[in-house]
């Protein structure tokens, strides 16, 4: 389960290998909540706990780190 370390902000960014089969996206965590993101076009996939300012938040992170993102999304899954 490879995991951004550049990325932080209080929040986990990560991918699960078995998910390579699907679009681009992001899995983000903290404490017990986890939510996905689709990174193209940038859209809430699901939502498990995260309040909508937190969810605003990460969509912010992502928006700005997309490039960063894709790159470990390609280096672990391939294109």
């Amino acid at each position: 389960m490879p995991t951004i370390k550049e990325l932080s902000n209080g929040f986990r960014f990560f991918f699960f290998s078995f998910d390579c089969n699907e679009p681009l996206h992001v899995h983000v965590s903290k404490e017990s909540k986890i939510c996905k993101f689709w990174v193209e076009p940038l859209s809430l996939a699901k939502n498990h706990g995260f309040s909508s300012k937190e969810l605003n938040a990460i969509y912010k992170v992502i928006q700005l780190e997309s490039n960063l993102i894709k790159s470990y999304w390609y280096e672990h899954c391939g294109q």
